[in-house]
């Protein structure tokens, strides 16, 4: 199977604690490690495991931090199409407590891929079996529905009400209300709610 996943990239710096600290607290942590994550990374990394091979369409910033996501993804095994954006690569940092919650802050701007971007091989998509979209813009949305099954996670809602493509699954949360769908948010209606 060959999947793809449209969507963004952080570098995130992670700190264990043994809780998240609350206002004017200070808490000290032993470790720390830093990966690419994001949405798409995430998912990109999810499915390396499971399909025979996946298509990574995201933007890069231009820095040591980019360059470093990066590799990480290719050493994975994940097939990298990132355009180049002329700003910091978005990072963030992540207190992870003994209970597993994480507290996320991102620092910068979201960047993710374009349709209209001529740079990517969009015409891949279409050899896909199918692709999870979780950021990018209506065109990028447009040319991921070439695949035979496409995904998408409701944090996206205003990007899919915009293109307005008929998605095989929507990924909604039971507990996120930015990742929360109601019936009628989006037309056509998904053929399946997650």
């Amino acid at each position: 199977m060959r999947a793809a996943v449209v969507g963004h990239i952080e570098w995130m710096e992670f700190v264990p604690v043994e809780e998240v600290p609350g206002p004017g607290e200070i808490v000290h942590a032993e470790d720390s490690w830093e990966e690419a994550a994001g949405g798409g990374s995430v998912a990109a990394v999810q499915l390396s495991k499971l399909a025979d091979s996946v298509d990574f369409f995201t933007a890069l910033g231009h820095d040591e931090k980019a360059e470093l996501a990066r590799a990480e993804l290719t050493a994975r095994g994940i097939v990298v199409h990132a355009t180049s954006v002329d700003a910091r690569q978005r990072r963030g940092f992540t207190f992870v407590d003994e209970a597993g919650e994480r507290t996320i802050t991102t620092i910068g701007r979201k960047q993710h891929p374009r349709g209209h971007d001529e740079s990517l091989p969009w015409h891949e998509l279409g050899k896909c079996d199918c692709v999870y979209f979780c950021a990018g813009d209506s065109d990028a949305l447009l040319l991921a529905r070439r695949a035979r099954v496409l995904v998408a996670t409701a944090r996206e809602l205003a990007t899919l009400r915009q293109a307005s493509v008929e998605l095989d699954a929507l990924v909604s949360s039971g507990k996120d209300e930015a990742e929360r769908y109601h019936t009628g948010q989006i037309d056509p209606e998904p053929r399946l709610v997650v």
